[in-house]
């Protein structure tokens, strides 16, 4: 008889399953490394397994994923491991606050959240949000959609790219196989937060397992190499903002 947590951890995975399907990261019939002999050999490490994460997918069935391959998935792609394993916090880690009715509040003037960099790198940000007093919203011309936060700059590690005392504004990346080497990206991982430019670095079955962070300022400060892990987040720098 399978035991009651593993029946709540396969119903987190269709779950995750579906979302992921929702993101364009699991297109079931595709041909270009997004179908399900992909994702099977990713999770399961064969791609000829395919039908045993459909039998995962079926409520029917009695065959549920295992922790081993639970943690796999959070790895692979992204999915915050105390929802997978503990159902705790949310599927994707950071779950950006609802901004408030009109009619119940008169500050919501945006949709960029703003925050400190110090709340915005600190682990309480992927387990539960921000707390009211640590964020609010704006917006700025050009700047549509949901999802986007903003937090100021310190240190002089990016210049004269960006430069200490500018505000960058980012969006989360869904992936981390859609990162783009050289581009300037938040890099969120165990509690610390840089924003470098990126390059990935993959092992002999092509997942990125570390990432490398190089400033702008390279006179003052070398490159470093971060390893990717289950906590690992990465923002796209869509703009900065100086001061006038």
């Amino acid at each position: 008889m399978i035991r009651e947590d593993r029946l709540e951890l396969n119903e987190r995975f269709i779950k995750v399953f579906q979302m992921l399907e929702e993101r364009g990261e699991i297109v079931k019939n595709d041909r270009n490394g997004k179908g399900m002999g992909d994702f099977a050999e990713r999770i399961l490490g064969n791609r000829a397994y395919g039908h045993i994460i459909r039998a995962f997918l079926n409520p029917d069935d009695k065959r549920c994923i295992d922790y081993r391959h639970a943690r796999t998935l959070c790895q692979e792609y992204g999915v915050n491991e105390s929802y997978m394993l503990d159902g705790e916090g949310e599927p994707f880690g950071i779950e950006m606050p609802k901004p408030p009715k009109v009619e119940e509040s008169m500050l919501y003037t945006g949709n960029i959240l703003f925050t400190t960099t110090e709340a915005f790198a600190g682990a309480s940000v992927d387990v539960g949000g921000f707390a009211k007093e640590d964020y609010e919203f704006f917006s700025l011309p050009g700047l549509s959609g949901s999802g986007l936060v903003a937090f100021p700059i310190k240190g002089n590690s990016m210049e004269p790219v960006i430069l200490d005392g500018d505000m960058v504004i980012c969006r989360e990346v869904s992936s981390i196989y859609d990162i783009r080497d050289n581009k300037i990206y938040a890099i969120k991982n165990n509690g610390q937060l840089w924003v470098k430019y990126v390059q990935g670095i993959t092992d002999s079955r092509g997942r990125v397992t570390h990432l490398k962070l190089i400033s702008a300022n390279h006179l003052e400060h070398d490159p470093f190499v971060e390893e990717v892990n289950e906590y690992t987040r990465i923002y796209q720098v869509i703009r900065r903002v100086s001061d006038l």
